[in-house]
């Protein structure tokens, strides 16, 4: 384990950004941003945007039930690929594209990786949807492994404890992650019209968590458009008491009339005691001092589990968080971490990179899971958050925000559906027009003499004015009004894209570097376990967890 980082100078820069009093800056508004950058070193500005794409997928056999097998080894080591990986289970693939400029060049080389994985699952397919169906046991469930070594052990201990402290079947719930930065070019001319009394790496940290603050205030716009749940296989409830009045087709079907997004309902990844630790997004380093609070939190609940029961490991502690990559949240500040380094302690050592976005379905009419209009759609959203006046959030705004977004995601279809706000109430579909007036000089800036981000704003406003153009609502078109049981339409889809990635043309030279890869992570992998073999396991947390104390 590296020494923990010293940030003693960064500290204080850090608190006198909490100290700092937003609305003292002089903040442009969005239209007179976009108007100060309309001119070509603008654009190219606001153009060289950053993007990467995480994408998760179950392996099912061919009669559609989990997969059960371990991740196959000609797609490498799962701890050491860069591209080819597991989340919480053995089953559920997580394919990571390196960091693009370009949209094509990201979706093809996403296209590229899924066809390379699925050529070597033998014979298996991707389940297409974000919810789960054909799980015969929930025990049967296969944790994610990574091997003997020690960082790997713990990394199946986290997944192993999820399971005590969740159930299984929440955790292969799929979705889409989309990493996003801007440019220093946009960075740099930003500043130059801020008042300058924060240094220059310090306003992009504080500009970063101004854009997490809009988001969240507009969260529930991702799951109006680009929600996917609104149905799922009755198997997935088993057990579970809900609330939610499901209505049920002839086929086992449950489904809300109105939903976007049950992934991101209480049936999804949610956690009861997170709810009690209001991390703050007013500034980084409130927002650091709560994830590290919530990381040294007791709980009474995860403590009944036990941590090392009869000499075996249950969960790698009983706090309210293991670590911190258990906070449950829509959008993370993230900043890519050193060897060793733990993710809170590279945002306090140089501040905050990219933001990921994490409230995107599985698109279940795309191959790859998502596609290149939501893709520029997510480019304005973003910016849109970005350079928007965002000022601080209260507790009041917080309750505001939930319920906004609880109503989006259980009937954000319905016809009227109003939303709240601090001067009372709006019509979802007023505050949707609004936001794409909004977005419309924007994207035509961003296009100059092409139309891509036109195309793709025009593209979803038809479902502002039709909610059935919205993903959910072509779902449920496809389920309830075609009268298909939701899991026989979904594995239609995945044989048909099994198909498409088998026939998918990959160049030897390309085919040649996936295999290069798999190989050089396995034995990356043996280096790891050679290397560490020398540390108990026991020590190694206790010396990964004596290093946040």
């Amino acid at each position: 384990m590296q020494d923990k980082p010293q940030n003693k100078g960064l500290t204080v820069n850090l608190v006198a950004i909490a100290n700092h009093q937003l609305e003292k800056r002089k903040l442009k508004s969005f239209n007179e941003l976009v108007q100060h950058l309309s001119d070509a070193h603008g654009r190219t500005a606001l153009l060289g945007m950053l993007r990467g794409i995480e994408r998760e997928a179950l392996r099912i056999d061919e009669s559609g039930y989990l997969a059960t097998d371990s991740h196959p080894e000609a797609l490498g080591s799962a701890l050491m690929h860069s591209r080819i990986t597991t989340d919480y289970s053995e089953a559920l693939l997580e394919f990571i594209t390196p960091v693009h400029n370009n949209v094509e060049q990201l979706l093809n080389g996403l296209t590229e990786t899924h066809a390379f994985s699925v050529r070597h699952l033998n014979g298996q397919r991707l389940w297409p949807v974000s919810m789960p169906c054909y799980v015969k046991d929930e025990k049967q469930i296969p944790v994610a492994r990574y091997g003997s070594s020690n960082t790997g052990m713990m990394k199946t201990l986290y997944r192993k404890g999820l399971t005590y402290r969740y159930g299984a079947l929440m955790q292969i719930i799929s979705g889409v992650h989309f990493n996003f930065s801007v440019s220093q070019e946009l960075w740099q001319s930003l500043y130059e019209l801020s008042d300058k009394q924060l240094s220059y790496d310090d306003f992009i940290s504080e500009s970063y968590f101004g854009l997490i603050r809009n988001y969240r205030r507009l969260v529930w716009v991702l799951p109006y458009l680009f929600g996917a749940s609104p149905a799922l296989c009755s198997s997935f409830i088993k057990d579970q008491k809900t609330d939610l009045k499901f209505e049920k087709t002839g086929h086992g079907t449950l489904y809300l009339p109105f939903a976007t997004s049950l992934r991101m309902s209480d049936l999804g990844y949610t956690n009861k005691e997170q709810e009690e630790l209001n991390i703050s997004y007013n500034s980084l380093p409130e927002y650091l001092a709560g994830v590290n609070a919530a990381i040294k939190m007791p709980s009474a609940n995860f403590a009944n589990i036990g941590v090392k029961v009869d000499g075996e490991y249950r969960q790698l502690n009983a706090n309210v968080l293991q670590i911190e990559n258990e906070f449950y949240s829509p959008i993370r500040a993230k900043r890519v971490t050193r060897s060793g380094e733990k993710p809170s302690e590279a945002l306090a050592r140089a501040g905050v990179e990219y933001i990921e976005v994490r409230a995107l379905d599985v698109n279940p009419f795309s191959p790859i899971g998502i596609e290149a209009t939501q893709v520029r759609f997510l480019d304005l959203f973003l910016l849109y958050c970005l350079l928007t006046q965002s000022p601080k959030s209260e507790a009041s705004e917080e309750a505001r925000l939930s319920a906004n977004l609880k109503a989006v995601v259980l009937e954000g279809r319905k016809p009227g559906l109003e939303l709240l706000t601090a001067n009372g109430s709006r019509s979802l579909k007023s505050w949707l027009e609004e936001l794409f007036d909004a977005l419309q000089p924007l994207a035509v800036l961003l296009d100059g003499e092409a139309t891509d981000y036109q195309v793709a704003l025009a593209h979803w406003r038809k479902a502002v004015e039709d909610p059935n153009l919205t993903l959910s609502g072509q779902v449920l078109q496809n389920v309830i009004n075609k009268g298909q049981d939701h899991g026989q339409w979904v594995m239609t889809l995945a044989q048909q894209y099994y198909q498409f990635f088998v026939d998918y043309p990959l160049s030897s030279e390309t085919i040649a570097q996936y295999q290069a890869e798999a190989s050089s992570s396995l034995n990356k992998q043996a280096e790891l376990e050679a290397a560490q073999r020398s540390v108990s396991f026991d020590d190694y947390l206790e010396d990964y967890f004596g290093a946040q104390s």
